[in-house]
C-alpha cells in the first residue's frame, strides 16, 4: 500500500546533533521507509507541561514512531511513558482515531541511546536502540498499513484537523445538488503535502520565502507556523502582517485553533501579534509601529493620497520612513511572517527588516500573478537591500519554498485563469509571462509538447498530481466553469440575480456560498448598489464587503457577499460570479487588469461564472473558448526575453505623469476625430494620423 511516495523530512526546531540527526535519516531512507520523519515536532499539551516530541516518524511501516534521543543521566523508560501517555491521549481527541474505548492506532516510542550505550539485558517493553541498531528496532514496531486511519493520523499530527468545515449542511435533500456536492468536498481530509509541511514547519535562521499559486495553501501554512513558533519559543515577540484587512479574523481564528491544539491554550496576543501592514487610527499597523519605534509621525491614508496618489499612498509613506530607517536597528520581533508579499511595497520590507532583530527571521509567502499592482515580486537585494542567496540545503530548513498543488481551485477554473491572466490566447499578444520558463513546472503544469523554454512553441497542462482527486470525481469542466455575455449592466446584474436565487433554492447552496466580485475598484459602490436592487427584488440579502459591513470581517452568515477584488484577495467561497469581467480587457495597464481578473476567478472554490458586457466581453470570449476548446490546456509560444521586456515596458502601471499626458492624448484624438466626421477636416490634410497608424502598426498593433 504506497500511502506516501517517500521519506519526507521535515527539520522543526530542534537542539539535536545535525550530525547525528543526518546518521537517522540516512539510516531511514535506506530502509526504503515511505512517510514523514519530523524532527523537533509536534508539541503536545499534557496537563503539566507541554512536550515537544524529538522526531516523530508517521508512516505505514513500522507506523507512529516517537523518537527519544537520550541524555545522560536521563532515566529513558519514565521519558518512554511520558511520551505515550501524551500521544495516546492528544490522539484519542480525534473521533476518527478511535475504535470503540480504545485508540485505533499503535503508538511506539523508541529511546536511541549513543554507540555503544544501549542498557543490556534489552527490555521488550521498552524499545532501545543506537543509530546503527535502529533500522532493526523498527522492525519489531506496531504498524500503520490502514489508509484510512493513516490519513486520519496525519491529519492530527499535523494540527489541520481544526480547519475542517464546521457546517453540517443539514438541509441537504437532493443527492446530486451542488450543496451536496460541497458537503462531499468538505468531508475530505486536507492533510498537508510535503511543500507545505516544509513551509509551516522549518524556519531557517534567516530568510524564508514562500512561492504559492492561488488556493495552495499560503495562508494556512503561515497561521500553523506562527502557532508553531509561538509554543517553541513563548518568549519571542512574533508577528503576523498582511495587506488585506479581512484577513484578520481569518488569521485568528487559524492561530488560535493551532495553538490550543499545541499547547491546549490560547496564544498569548501580547507575543504574538497579528497586524496589518498600514493600520489605521484605532489600531497598530507594522508600519505605525516602525514609526513609533523610529519616532516618526505616522502618515494617514487620506494625507498620503493627497501626496502620491491612491494606487501609491502606501508606498509613498513606506518610501519615507524606509529612508529615514536606513542603516538603523529596532529590534521589535524575534520574527516577522507576511502574506500578501506581492502587494506590498518594497520598501515595506527594508522597515520589517529593520525591525526584526538577528538573525532576521522574516518569512514571506506571495503569487505573483496576484499583484494587483505590478509585474512580478522582486529578489532579495530589492527587497531588503543586501544580496541574499536563499539556498535548500539538505538536512536543513529550506529557505526556498514553491507550493505547487491547488486545493481551492479546480484545474479548469486555474488553467483558464492562467490563460487569461498571461493573455494567451489575446489576439493581440500576450500581456505578460514568468521571467523563468521553467516555473511552469514548479507551479504543478506538465509540458506535453514542445521544449520549454524562450521562443519556444508549447503545450501544457495541469500534472495529474497539483490538485486533489475529487475534483474531477465531483465536477464537470462545464459546470465549473461558464461564461456569459450581456448588452447592457443592467441584464447581467438581473441574469445573477436569478442565478443566485436558483443556488440557494435549487443547488441548495447556503447564502454565505456565493461570492459576487466587483473587479472595478472606483465604480465598484455605485456597482453595487445596481446590482443590490435586483437582488433586493428577489429576496437575497447582501452585503459590500468592508462597506456595508465591519471592515474586519468578509462574509456573514445567511448574506450573499458582493466585494471588490482588493476585498476579495485572500478570501474564498465554493460560487464565484465575476461581474463586469470586460474592464480587465483593454486598458493602458494591461498587467494589473489581468492580475484582478486571475485574482477574482482564483477566488472559487468549485464554480466560477465569469460575465461581462459589449465588445470586450465578445473579445474576452474568444480567449475563454480557446482555453475550452483545447480541453483547457494552454499553447502558445513562449515569449524571448527582448519580448519579456517589451511587455513590462508597455504592460505596466503608469506613473500619475504617464496618466495625465495619456488622458490629454485621448482628448486630442478624439477632437481630431470628431472634426473628421463632421468634415471639418480632411484625413488627407493631418500626416500626423499616417505617422501614428504605422506606430501603431510597428508596435504590434498591441493595446
Amino acid at each position: 500500500m504506497n500511502l506516501a511516495a517517500k521519506l519526507d523530512v521535515i527539520y522543526g526546531s530542534t537542539g539535536l546533533s545535525p550530525a547525528l540527526l543526518a546518521t537517522i535519516v540516512r539510516s531511514l531512507e535506506q530502509a526504503n521507509i515511505e512517510g514523514t520523519f519530523y524532527i523537533g515536532y509536534p508539541v503536545m499539551a499534557s496537563a503539566d507541561s507541554n512536550t515537544t516530541i524529538d522526531a516523530l516518524l508517521v508512516a505505514p511501516k513500522p507506523g507512529l514512531v516517537a523518537f527519544h534521543f537520550v541524555q545522560k543521566g536521563e532515566d529513558y523508560k519514565a521519558v518512554q511513558d511520558k511520551l505515550y501517555y501524551v500521544l495516546e491521549s492528544n490522539l484519542g481527541r480525534h473521533e476518527s482515531l478511535r475504535r470503540g474505548r480504545s485508540l485505533g492506532v499503535a503508538v511506539n516510542v523508541l529511546s536511541v541511546f549513543p554507540e555503544g550505550e544501549v542498557p543490556a539485558p534489552a527490555d521488550a517493553a521498552y524499545p532501545a536502540a543506537s543509530p546503527s541498531t535502529l533500522v532493526a528496532a523498527l522492525g519489531g514496531m506496531k504498524p500503520l498499513d490502514d489508509a484510512t486511519l493513516f490519513r486520519s493520523v496525519s491529519a492530527a499530527i499535523q494540527r489541520v484537523t481544526t480547519i475542517k468545515p464546521v457546517k453540517k449542511r443539514q438541509n441537504i435533500v437532493k443527492a446530486g445538488s451542488k450543496g451536496a456536492i460541497l458537503r462531499s468536498i468538505e468531508k475530505e481530509i486536507a492533510n498537508l503535502d510535503r511543500w507545505q509541511k516544509s513551509a509551516a514547519i522549518e524556519t531557517p535562521e534567516g530568510l524564508q520565502r514562500i512561492r504559492g499559486l492561488a488556493g495552495s495553501g499560503k495562508t494556512v501554512v503561515l497561521a500553523l507556523k506562527a502557532a508553531y513558533l509561538h509554543t517553541q519559543h513563548p518568549d519571542w515577540q512574533i508577528a503576523v502582517t498582511f495587506h488585506t484587512r479581512s484577513l484578520y479574523q481569518q488569521f485568528k481564528d487559524l492561530i488560535e485553533r493551532f495553538t490550543l491544539e499545541h499547547l491546549g491554550d490560547k496564544p498569548d496576543w501580547e507575543k504574538l501579534r497579528i497586524v496589518h501592514s498600514w493600520g489605521s487610527s484605532a489600531t497598530d499597523g507594522m508600519y505605525s509601529l516602525a514609526c513609533a519605534a523610529a519616532n516618526m509621525i505616522p502618515t494617514n491614508y487620506l494625507s498620503a493620497k493627497s501626496r502620491f496618489g491612491v494606487m501609491r499612498a502606501f508606498e509613498g509613506v513606506c518610501d519615507e520612513l524606509a529612508a529615514a530607517m536606513k542603516g538603523r536597528e529596532f529590534g521589535l520581533f524575534d520574527a516577522v511572517l507576511i502574506d500578501e508579499a506581492q502587494d506590498l511595497p518594497r520598501s515595506f520590507f527594508r522597515i520589517i527588516d529593520a525591525i526584526t532583530k538577528p538573525p532576521k527571521r522574516i518569512v514571506w509567502a506571495y503569487d505573483e500573478l496576484q499583484n494587483l499592482s505590478d509585474a512580478g515580486m522582486a529578489s532579495t537585494a530589492e527587497l531588503f537591500g543586501r544580496d541574499v542567496q536563499l539556498t535548500n540545503t539538505p538536512g536543513a530548513p529550506q529557505q526556498d519554498i514553491i507550493l505547487p498543488v491547488c486545493y481551492r481551485n479546480t484545474p479548469w477554473a486555474l488553467t483558464l485563469a492562467h490563460a487569461l491572466g498571461f493573455g494567451l490566447s489575446r489576439e493581440r499578444g500576450m500581456v505578460q509571462h514568468f521571467d523563468e520558463p521553467s516555473l511552469w513546472l514548479d507551479i504543478g503544469y506538465m509540458v506535453e509538447k514542445g521544449p520549454l523554454d524562450y521562443g519556444q512553441d508549447v503545450l501544457l497542462a495541469r500534472g495529474p498530481r497539483s490538485y486533489p482527486t475529487f475534483f474531477e470525481a465531483l465536477l464537470t469542466p462545464a459546470d465549473a466553469v461558464q461564461s456569459q455575455g450581456f448588452n447592457t449592466k443592467e441584464e447581467q446584474y438581473a441574469w445573477i440575480a436569478d442565478q443566485v436565487a436558483k443556488n440557494l433554492k435549487d443547488d441548495e447552496l447556503d447564502a454565505d456560498d456565493i461570492l459576487i466580485v466587483l473587479p472595478e475598484p472606483i465604480t465598484q459602490r455605485d456597482e453595487y448598489y445596481s446590482l443590490r436592487r435586483h437582488l433586493d427584488s428577489r429576496n437575497i440579502p447582501s452585503s459590500l464587503a468592508g462597506v456595508t459591513n465591519d471592515r474586519d470581517q468578509f462574509s456573514q452568515s445567511g448574506i450573499v457577499t458582493v466585494s471588490g477584488i482588493y476585498r476579495a484577495k485572500g478570501n474564498e467561497a465554493p460560487m464565484v460570479y465575476i461581474a463586469n469581467s470586460d474592464f480587465c480587457v483593454v486598458g493602458h495597464e494591461l498587467i494589473r487588469l489581468r492580475n484582478i481578473l486571475f485574482t477574482a476567478i482564483t477566488r472559487s472554490r468549485a464554480w466560477v461564472r465569469l460575465c461581462g458586457t459589449g465588445l470586450s466581453m465578445a473579445t474576452l470570449q474568444k480567449e475563454i473558448d480557446a482555453v475550452v476548446n483545447s480541453g483547457y490546456k494552454l499553447a502558445f509560444r513562449i515569449p524571448t526575453q527582448e519580448q519579456l521586456a517589451a511587455m513590462r515596458r508597455i504592460n505596466r502601471d503608469r506613473t500619475a505623469e504617464e496618466k495625465s499626458q495619456i488622458r490629454k492624448a485621448e482628448k486630442s484624438l478624439e477632437e481630431v476625430l470628431d472634426l473628421v466626421k463632421r468634415g471639418v477636416i480632411s484625413p488627407d490634410a493631418m500626416p500626423q494620423l499616417k505617422e501614428i497608424l504605422k506606430a501603431m502598426q510597428d508596435k504590434g498593433g498591441k493595446a
